[in-house]
Parts: structure tokens; C-alpha cells; sequence
């Protein structure tokens, strides 16, 4: 019997009344482990009342208490971080060391928001004019929304609450109807840390809850990530609602290999950014630029690589006689996305770029069911392609070939997106000069993956991010804070002569 994965309120569980519920499939094994409540509109106002009933107190609970909530909460999930990648692993079907690598990454933001009293600090002026003190101090918004993704259920969620609860926000998350398990687990460790229940929910669901979080006018804000159109729609919808929007969309990344790269380590790095995680993340690196001359040996090098990948049921052990190590990648999320991307790789054979390796017809090891598509390698691909202009979200990766550093470049600012870039190369001088040329929020230097370190801010330009404000970091706590600037005047007690009527425009003397 499929299990029941609910809503989370006042510190519990909670079924809803629209009775209305989706499939949750292990995407190894095509079978259905379980099924998630769909909230109709009465349930999202449920969750939602019950983070307004909380926020008022947890923004005035000391920042002292707050923080060691935090840190107990931290505490838990470093002891209890193999649960949730066994959840993850078996409703995305990631493997379970990539599981435990994106609840790493998301502890990062965790451990930074056990310091974030340091970034809550105001400011004071004695006598900034005769008499007068002013100060400013940084406030909560009260309800937050959160809206993830289903490729990383456990970072992407940690990218925001953290810093939205250690400020003093109350938590709505919505997670991904594909993946939902992780975002309950996790509200039952808050509950364990200590938080006061009401203050992380969960809301279960599909475009019902999303137009809700949207729409509410006790929802002060809202954070998203996931495509492009449907980030543009929620910045759209969210703004006119009057809420600040943080929206994360698309991205077609880029690596650029220079003539003087170190080949061995660029095509480690194409490989691993290119198929990590079965190629569903915003920062994969789904093309590489090869500068000439070195596309062909570029290529060969990577191919070599990529027929050593092993594809498989991220939950089996490596121990289990039917394998020698545990696999690389698994399959893709549903069935539906799995036809997407191979039908994107039919279009990019059509289209004329050669086939190097061809992972459509994959049979992973065990042979078990499931949405699979393997590692998928494309040479001579055109900027014209469907495979170069979509965002495939798959183990696909296309190399485009250009004659010279500035060719690579035009190509990249071309491009609508602006998520991440990387480079490789052994000179200094044109890595600095990349850094300058390239019109995109993140860039490695001899780094596929550049997501920078909790303590910086995570974003795109240009059409992969909707809004000002990046993810965590400092822009991350000026996104769940508002600034206050108070002005006072106290009339010192040796002198009672009062300050007499003065109706033009006050001055600051």
C-alpha cells in the first residue's frame, strides 16, 4: 500500500479536506511507493493561518534563543543526514552519495544562519543632528513562502529557511509534488530542534497551492526556483500580490576550453558537471566551447570517460554481488521527462550534430525498470539546435566547436540565459579577462560547478533570475529582512526651554 506523505502544520501532520492526491514513483523501479496530498484552496489558507498564528512570536523570541534552535537543528541533520539521502535517493533517484552531497551543500546555509546575528546588527548615530540619535535595525517580514524544485528537495529549501528562520520569519515550503517525503522529514527535526510549531510548514501540491502562496496577503514574500517560465510567471503574479519575489529560473551553462587547458582535467570536469545527478540541475554543464584545435582530442578524451560511467539504482549498495561500485547516476525523475530529453536527443540527431554516445538505449545494471536515459555525448552541435537552445535537464552534453576566445565568448553572451560559465585554461591573464567578458551571475576558473560557498550569494542574470536578490549569503538575510531607521530626540533634563513652533521644512543644524 502506497504511503500517505501529508501537509505539516502546528507542529504536525495534516491531511487536508480537498481529498485530493498524485502518484509519488521511484523513478528506479517505475513502481509507485506512495501518494501526496494535492491542498485545495481551504487547506493552503490552513498552513498558511498557522504560520501567521506563530510568526509574531518567533520574531520576538530573542536573537540569542533563535540561533540555538538553529544550531540544535544543525546538530540533528549531521547525525541524521543518511535518513534523509535514503528518502531523497528513493523518490528522485539520485544516488545516495549525490544525496548526501546536496544535504552537505545545504548545510553550508544551515551553519551560516547560526551566525547570522553578525549580519541582523543595526547602526547608531549620537547627535547626528542637535539632540537627535538615530539608529536603524534590520526586522523579520512575518510569513515566507518557499517554492523548490524536484531535482535537489533537501539544498534548494535549505538555500532559503535557514536565513528566513534564524531572522525570525515564519515558513511555508512548498516542495515538488515528484519529491515531497524530504520537506516533511525535515519539519519533524525542527519540531525536534525546538522550534515552536507554526513557524516551518509544509504545503503539499500542485498549481492550487502555488496560486495560494502567491496570492495570500499574509505571505510577505516568497522565494522559487525552477524554470524560467514558470519563475517569470511567479515573479509576475507574486509582484503585483505586492511581495518581495526572489524567482531562480533556467540555465544553458557553458565551458569554455581554451588551447593551453590542462585536457585531462577539463574532460574530468565536462564529465562529472556534465552527467552528475543524471544532468537534472540548473548548474550542469550542458555545453562544452572547445577552442580550436582542441576539440578532437577534447572529445575523444571524454568519451573514453563517459563509456566507464556506471548507471543504476542509487539505492543498492556497492557491496551487492551484481555490482562492483555504486553507480555514477540513476535515472531520470518521471517517465514523461524521461521521453522529453531523448525526443531532444532524436531532434539533435536529426538536426545534423554527431552522436558520439548514444544513452537511449541504456540497460542499467540489475535491468530494473525504470525512467532511464545514460550518459549522452553530441559533437559539432550548432547554436541553431534545439540541444543547444533548450534547456535539456538530462545526462546530455554538446560540444560546440569556435575558432578563438572571442567566438566562445559572443556565444555565451548570445545566449538568453546567465546562470554559470567556467573556464579552463593554464593563463592567468585570459581567466581574469573571461571574468570580465562574460555576462553571467557565476563563473569558474578551472571549475565546472561555480556555486559559490553559503557565505556568498547564489544567481543568474539576464533570464535565469526574476527579481534583485540572489539566494543566502548577505543578499540572502536582506531578502527575509526589512531595514527600520529610527530617529529620536530626548529633551535633556537641565534644559526645559522646549523647542518652540517650526513649521518650515526641518533641518538638521
Amino acid at each position: 500500500m502506497p504511503k500517505p506523505i501529508t501537509h505539516w502544520k502546528d507542529g504536525a501532520t495534516f491531511d487536508g479536506v480537498s481529498g485530493r492526491w498524485a502518484d509519488v514513483t521511484n523513478p528506479a523501479t517505475g513502481q509507485v511507493s506512495g501518494r501526496v496530498a494535492l491542498a485545495g484552496a481551504e487547506d493552503a489558507q490552513a498552513v498558511i493561518s498557522s504560520a501567521r498564528a506563530a510568526s509574531r512570536a518567533w520574531a520576538e523570541t530573542s536573537l540569542a534563543r533563535r540561533t540555538q534552535v538553529v544550531f540544535a537543528f544543525r546538530e540533528l541533520l549531521d547525525r541524521r543526514k543518511d535518513e534523509l539521502a535514503q528518502l531523497i535517493t528513493a523518490e528522485h533517484g539520485k544516488v545516495h552519495s549525490d544525496a548526501l552531497g546536496e544535504i552537505a551543500r545545504g548545510q553550508e546555509v544551515v551553519e551560516f544562519a547560526c551566525g547570522i546575528s553578525h549580519l541582523l546588527k543595526g547602526s547608531h548615530t549620537e547627535n547626528a543632528s542637535t539632540g537627535v540619535d538615530v539608529h536603524s535595525k534590520r526586522v523579520p517580514l512575518g510569513v515566507v513562502g518557499i517554492i523548490s524544485p524536484f531535482n535537489f528537495p533537501a539544498m534548494v529549501p535549505m538555500w532559503f529557511f535557514p536565513i528566513a528562520i534564524a531572522a525570525g520569519n515564519a515558513v511555508v515550503l512548498k516542495p515538488s509534488e515528484k519529491d515531497p517525503s524530504a520537506a516533511v522529514w525535515i519539519a519533524g527535526l525542527w519540531k525536534e530542534a525546538g522550534l515552536p510549531d507554526g513557524v516551518f510548514n509544509v504545503l503539499q501540491g500542485d498549481k492550487v497551492a502555488v496560486d495560494a502562496l502567491l496570492r495570500s496577503p499574509d505571505v510577505a514574500a516568497i522565494s522559487f526556483v525552477g524554470s524560467t517560465p514558470v519563475a517569470e510567471h511567479v515573479y509576475e503574479v507574486a509582484g503585483r500580490h505586492g511581495k518581495r519575489v526572489q524567482a531562480l529560473g533556467g540555465a544553458k551553462n557553458h565551458m569554455v576550453v581554451l588551447p593551453d587547458a590542462d585536457l585531462d582535467l577539463a574532460a574530468d570536469a565536462a564529465v562529472s558537471a556534465g552527467y552528475g545527478s543524471a544532468g537534472e540541475r540548473c548548474m550542469a554543464i550542458s555545453v562544452l566551447v572547445a577552442v580550436d584545435p582542441v576539440g578532437d582530442e577534447l572529445v575523444a578524451r571524454i568519451a573514453a570517460r563517459t563509456r566507464t560511467l556506471v548507471v543504476g539504482d542509487g539505492s543498492r549498495a556497492a557491496s551487492e554481488a551484481s555490482a562492483a561500485r555504486e553507480a555514477d547516476l540513476g535515472p531520470l525523475i518521471t517517465e514523461a521527462h524521461r521521453t522529453r530529453v531523448a525526443g531532444l536527443v532524436a531532434s539533435g540527431e536529426a538536426a545534423g550534430a554527431e552522436l558520439v554516445i548514444d544513452g537511449r538505449q541504456l540497460r542499467p545494471r540489475g535491468d530494473s525498470a525504470g525512467f532511464w536515459l545514460g550518459p549522452t555525448l553530441f559533437d559539432h552541435v550548432g547554436p541553431e539546435m534545439d540541444i543547444y537552445t533548450e534547456e535539456i535537464f538530462g545526462p546530455v552534453l554538446s560540444v560546440v566547436r569556435v575558432a578563438s576566445y572571442a567566438e566562445a565568448v559572443a556565444l555565451i553572451n548570445a545566449n538568453e540565459y546567465g546562470n554559470g560559465t567556467a573556464i579552463f585554461t593554464r593563463d592567468g591573464g585570459a581567466a581574469r579577462r573571461f571574468e570580465r567578458d562574460v555576462q553571467v551571475g557565476m563563473i569558474g576558473v578551472n571549475v565546472p560547478i561555480p556555486v559559490p560557498v553559503a557565505s556568498y550569494s547564489f544567481g543568474g542574470w539576464k533570464r535565469s533570475l526574476f527579481g534583485d536578490t540572489h539566494a543566502h549569503g548577505s543578499e540572502g538575510v536582506h531578502f527575509f529582512t526589512r531595514a527600520k531607521v529610527v530617529t529620536t530626540r530626548w529633551v535633556d533634563p537641565a534644559d526645559r526651554s522646549g523647542g518652540g513652533l517650526e513649521l518650515g521644512f526641518p533641518r538638521n543644524v
